[in-house]
């Protein structure tokens, strides 16, 4: 396994930064790229198995859910990257599993982790979109730790900036001599002097996503805690944040992804449509809520702001109903006469003589006895 350490700078510090791609362990060396990678999905984990606790979902299942999702996310994110990139990997097909050497698209292992997660969710019978909202912010913060990776292997970097954040090392240095058509920089001999003699620097691409995503972690924990009125809420914010964020940077990379021939940055594109679509989704369930809330499915919680909307909506259905019964009323000869209501018929009793029935046995006897005195 070929190491190498590299001397970072930055436009506005002055100290280098010596930025090793290899952790030497003594028995064995490994790829800080994967290292950070898998701190990122621990702690993904970590937080995903927190809020399953809270929300009652069996850590059993959720264990499941975990591992095929990231077995299938590590598969999709490099099949998608080689499906874009065949030309590097046609002649040594080998090289297709050393992903320890970079070379894992974002959008393929959401694609591939959400796919496997939904088919575990459908066997294990748990409920698709609270998971979604746990994969949401979970992955801002596999994909905040994760970028750091690029940064020890010193790639995923944008144009050149005057900005006094920009970054520059040998490992760029050598990578924009050989691509200096991308950098605008074609005819110049010796490109990593001319960059060292002008004092340029590269837009460090890897570490504004970095920020962007935590950030957005951020946002998504207070929405979690103080706004959340659905189901499957967290993860459409997820899907405008991380969208949006992605669009924006990823015009600044110079590594992107090419639909064919083309110039159209594949990441761009979906990164766009991601938060087009989640952003019209989150507006119609909004509206769908306001008109018809109801509590979150599978979670002992609901915000306070949605339970004095039901507090309202209950008393707006009692003045309704006093209000039918109002109709019911009616005036006659100036008193209200209210509908009857109906009483429980009584059980049946066996008929017994009433007080007026006794006199008239007693006349009709009197009669009869007479007539016999006579006829003695």
């Amino acid at each position: 396994m070929s190491s190498s350490t590299v001397a970072v700078r930055f436009a506005g510090i002055a100290k280098e930064f010596m930025v090793s791609n290899t952790l030497d362990l003594g028995f064995i060396s490994v790829r800080w790229y994967g290292v950070i990678i898998a701190f990122g999905l621990l702690l993904a984990a970590l937080f995903g198995g927190r809020i399953a606790y809270k929300w009652k979902i069996s850590l059993d299942k959720m264990v499941d859910v975990l591992l095929y999702g990231v077995i299938f996310g590590i598969i999709g994110a490099r099949l998608y990257y080689v499906a874009f990139k065949w030309e590097d990997f046609r002649d040594n097909l080998w090289s297709i599993f050393e992903i320890w050497n970079g070379g894992l698209a974002i959008y393929g292992g959401i694609i591939g982790g959400i796919l496997a997660a939904l088919v575990v969710c459908k066997l294990e019978r748990i409920n698709v979109r609270n998971l979604l909202d746990m994969v949401g912010m979970s992955l801002l913060i596999g994909q905040g730790i994760g970028r750091w990776g690029n940064f020890a292997n010193q790639e995923a970097f944008g144009s050149i900036t005057y900005k006094n954040w920009g970054m520059m090392s040998d490992t760029v240095a050598d990578y924009i001599a050989r691509n200096p058509k991308t950098f605008g920089l074609e005819g110049i001999e010796n490109i990593p002097q001319y960059l060292a003699d002008n004092d340029l620097y590269v837009h460090p691409t890897f570490f504004y996503e970095s920020v962007w995503c935590l950030v957005g972690f951020a946002i998504l924990y207070l929405i979690l805690r103080k706004f959340r009125t659905f189901s499957g809420e967290l993860f459409l914010c997820y899907g405008v944040w991380y969208g949006f964020g992605r669009m924006i940077i990823e015009g600044l990379r110079t590594d992107s992804l090419f639909i064919g021939e083309t110039s159209v940055r594949v990441s761009q594109v979906l990164s766009g449509a991601l938060c087009a679509l989640c952003l019209l989704l989150l507006i119609v369930f909004k509206i769908h809520f306001k008109r018809h809330p109801k509590p979150i499915e599978g979670i002992n919680y609901f915000p306070e702001k949605t339970e004095k909307e039901l507090a309202a909506e209950q008393r707006r259905a009692e003045q309704k109903a006093l209000r039918q019964k109002a109709k019911q009323i009616k005036i006659r000869d100036g008193k209200i006469v209210r509908p009857a209501e109906k009483t429980p018929a009584a059980p049946e009793q066996e008929a017994e003589p009433s007080a007026q029935e006794e006199p008239a046995d007693e006349a009709s006897v009197e009669p009869a006895e007479e007539e016999a005195n006579d006829a003695d």
